[in-house]
Order: C-alpha cells, then structure tokens, then sequence
C-alpha cells in the first residue's frame, strides 16, 4: 500500500528517491569491507569471527535493498538515459541479490543445514562486490553524463584501451574578430550553450530528455516541450529559466554552475525574437540600439561594456554588513526584482530589474531597508526617473548602478555626489547632459561612466577627462561606427568602440 501511495504521490516519490545517493555509499562499503575481511582471514592475516562477517553481509544485503528500492523511485523523475538506467538497475538488484545470498549461505542456519553451501559463499561475495563496482561506474554515468569515470583518461592508457583522443571542453567563449560576418547560431548561440548549459543537457548526459548541443535537439525540447517559442522570446521556457532567481530549483544554469551574463542573456533572447535562424549572420538580422552594445562585447576589441566590470579589488566586497531583512527581500522579489548574493560571506547583494520593466519611481522606496546590502544595483530599460535617484541615493554602500535608457537626467546624478563606494556608472540612453556629467568630476571614487546614446557632448567628455585623466569614458559606438558595423564585412574591430583613458 505503501509503495503504491508513493508511486501516486509524484513528490513523496521524489523525496524518498533523493536518499538513493546516500543510501548506495552503504552497501558498497561494507561489501567491500566484506571482501577484504574475507581475504585477510584466508591469508591468516586477519582474525575476524564467522559471526562479525555475517553481520556485516547482513548490513550489507539491507541497505542494498533499500538503495534498490530509492533508486527506482528517483527514477521516475525521468531525465536519464534509458538504456544505462534499465542496466544500473539490473546490476543494482543484482548486488542486493548476491548479498543477501552470501549472508544467506554464511548464516549458522543455513550453513549447518546444507554444507554445500560453502561452495555457493565466495562466488556469491565476489559478484556481489563486483557488481557494485559496474554499478557504480553506470551510476556515475547517470547522473554526470556517459563515460564520467574515463573522461579524464590520459595518454597513453587511452591509445593503449583503444579510446578516442579527448576533446577539449569549450570553458570560455573566444572573440569573434568580425561581429557582422558571425553565423548568429553557430559563433554565438551554440558557444553560450556550450559553456552554460550542455554539461547537463548533451548526448552523454540528457537532463530532462533536453538535449542543446546540436539545433535539432535544441528545437525538439524536452520532456515538457519545446524550450523556446521562435519570435516570442519572452514565452520562450529557455529564457524565464535564465530570469529566476538564483536560489530557485527551476534557475538554469543551476546554482554553483557558470551564469550567463546580462550581454548574453540579451544575445539569446535577440536571437529567438528574430526567428532563431540557424544560418543568419550577424548583418541579415535587426539590430536596435539596445542589442548594439551587446554584439560589440563579442568581438576581439578592447574590452570596454558592462559585463566586463568585476570589481574584485573594490574595497566595499571587504565589507562585513548586517544579514539582510527578510521582509525587504520579500517586497523586491513580490515586483520581480531578481536578489542575488555578490558576497554571501559579507551579505552583500545584486538586484536586478532585468525582469521588472516596470519598475517606477514609486517603487524605489523598496530598496532603502536594503541600503547596507545592495551594492550592485541594475535599473536599466525601467520606467524611472530623476525622483527615483534621491531613494537611490540611500543605498550607502553602491558600488555599481545601471541607469541606462531610463529617463534619468541632470537633476538626478547630482544625488549621487556623497556615495563612497560608487566605481561604475551606466547613463546609455539616458538624459544626461554635459552638466550632469560635470557634476562626477567631485565624485572621487567612480571609475567607469558609460554615455553613449545620452545628451553628453564630445566637449562635455573633453572637459571631464581634463578634470579627471583617470576616469575611463566610454562613448560607445558613433554614427558612423554603427553604420560600419550593420555592413557585413565593413566593420574593423578597432571601430566597435573607442575607449578614451
């Protein structure tokens, strides 16, 4: 009855099934610990009692049974491959079988009853014992994709096994020395999923029945569908995956794994809005000024975007701050601000509005119970303005702030004068003008200032250089670049930005 409530219960199945990985490390220990035992009182030195090793196949059969019985109700969660789910299974039975049968014929009971059973005793261990081994390897293979254990097989033992040469997992995404003439899937997409996302979701390891390492299985979905819809990027699963908070069971990529960036985000959600081509390059698509900046970041020129801003030297992440109010992490999540930790250790956090174009001015007074904790702040492409900065203004320990294409205006920076910590500034598209801009001269600590597309001059940015010859503007793409640019094949990399120092 039990069993059959379990089976009904999708959760309670689950629930009991996540034990499996605690309860495997059982029987293989001790049926190891059996068969050393075994062999050390054969060769005289060990000196252990019938009874001792009885028990220990004892404990051995039980928690293989129970390891057999988690197993199987993890299973039904789905996600493995079949074909090494049905031989793990078999060979974990397998184990249970043969240990209960050593114990069986090493019992007083039986081994007094028919004494033929000692002939049946060894061959019963050393399956038993060599089973757990197969199973394990076919184990690690579930649940970290085929062929985990001799991934990492070096030469020459590979040639010498007759294996492949191994190939070199793609870590990091390599520049595109010329953006416009990029195959958008090819030398964007399909390195992001590389990096991101194919660990979990490839030939050898296919979580969810979701493959990504190829485009037909990337259109095909998993077992709960398709995992992006082509033109409508945000009723594409793929996406609101990418934009849940990092502590959610559903965030993609998991916890503890490498995130996408904001620019790539940005870049995927592109893609999918313009259909998901598969053989587009970079010029046959549209490109508005917001995934302008994004697409620069790809190519083999100076580094100068926002995604490249990691402050690890800044001396706020050396800060020690109160753990944040619960209540005022609610009230950000409850009008989808995204909370993340910069630095759990100092309870510093990231709060995004990435999934919040909505955010006003009205709401910014959500922020303020947050003003030890918040020091990377994103608000950009939300409906704020210059009211907003005087609440943001609060946050004492700002250290990064995006305000890019919002209404923000000169009235509005010159709330920011007294934070002590503010290095990195966005103002893309906003209405900042030169005077806005003056008023950072005094603002000693900031680094960074991103202004193109806002009302600043090139004699507003000359001025300010002359006030302060270490502060780095970047004024991102002129007319001109972004004309060379959208031209397949015309764009220079030396024309994706201009860094002035």
């Amino acid at each position: 009855m039990l069993s059959i409530l379990l089976l009904q219960v999708s959760d309670w199945a689950i629930f009991f099934g996540r034990f499996h990985p605690v309860l495997v490390h059982l029987p293989i220990g001790f049926l190891l610990l059996a068969a050393i035992l075994v062999i050390g009182k054969r060769l005289d030195k060990v000196n252990i009692s019938n009874a001792t090793i009885s028990l220990i196949l004892l404990i051995s059969a039980i928690s293989a049974t129970f390891a057999c019985g988690a197993g199987y109700l993890l299973s039904l969660g789905g996600g493995y491959d079949e074909e090494i789910l049905d031989e793990h299974m078999w060979q974990g039975i397998g184990v249970a079988a043969f240990a209960w049968i050593a114990w069986a014929v090493k019992s007083d009971f039986i081994h007094k009853k028919l004494p033929v059973s000692r002939v049946v005793y060894l061959p019963a261990l050393g399956l038993a014992t060599i089973l757990t081994m197969v199973a394990g390897h076919h184990g690690g293979s579930l649940t970290h994709g085929e062929g985990y254990l001799t991934a990492y097989t070096p030469e020459p033992f590979r040639a010498l096994a007759g294996m492949e040469p191994r190939r070199e997992e793609l870590t990091e995404i390599k520049p595109i020395a010329n953006v416009p003439e990029a195959i958008v899937y090819q030398d964007i997409v399909q390195p992001m999923l590389a990096v991101h996302c194919t660990q979990c979701h490839s030939a050898t390891k296919k979580k969810g029945d979701l493959r990504m390492d190829n485009f037909t299985f990337l259109t095909k979905g998993g077992e709960n569908g398709p995992i992006f819809v082509s033109g409508k990027s945000e009723e594409s699963e793929m996406l609101k995956r990418c934009l849940l908070p990092l502590e959610d069971d559903d965030h993609m990529p998991p916890k503890g794994k490498p995130q996408l960036s904001d620019n790539q985000i940005a870049l995927l959600a592109w893609w999918i809005d313009q259909g998901a081509p598969v053989d587009k390059k970079v010029a046959d698509l549209k490109a508005d000024d917001k995934i302008k900046p994004a697409l620069a970041s790809l190519s083999e020129a100076p580094k100068n975007d926002e995604a490249d801003y990691q402050p690890t030297g800044s001396p706020v992440l050396s800060l020690k701050v109160p753990v944040p109010n619960e209540k005022a992490l609610a009230s950000l999540k409850s009008v989808n601000l995204l909370v993340n930790p910069v630095a759990s250790e100092q309870n510093l956090l990231e709060v995004s509005a990435v999934n919040a174009p909505e955010f006003s001015d009205g709401k910014a007074a959500l922020l303020t119970p947050l003003a030890e904790q918040i020091v990377w702040l994103k608000l950009g492409d939300t409906k704020i303005t210059d009211a907003a900065l005087s609440e943001i203004a609060k946050l004492k320990n700002l250290n990064k702030l995006h305000l890019e294409y919002t209404s923000v205006g000169d009235a509005g920076l010159s709330n920011l004068k007294d934070l002590p910590y503010l290095e990195y500034l966005n103002l893309v598209g906003t209405k900042v003008t030169d005077a806005g801009l003056q008023s950072l001269a005094n603002l000693k600590t900031i680094k960074d200032v991103f202004v193109w597309k806002s009302g600043v001059t090139d004699a507003g940015i000359a001025q300010l250089r002359k006030a302060r010859p270490d502060m780095n503007i970047v004024t991102g793409l002129d007319e001109a670049a972004v004309a060379a640019f959208l031209q397949a094949g015309k764009a220079d990399s030396s024309q994706v930005a201009k860094k002035t120092k």
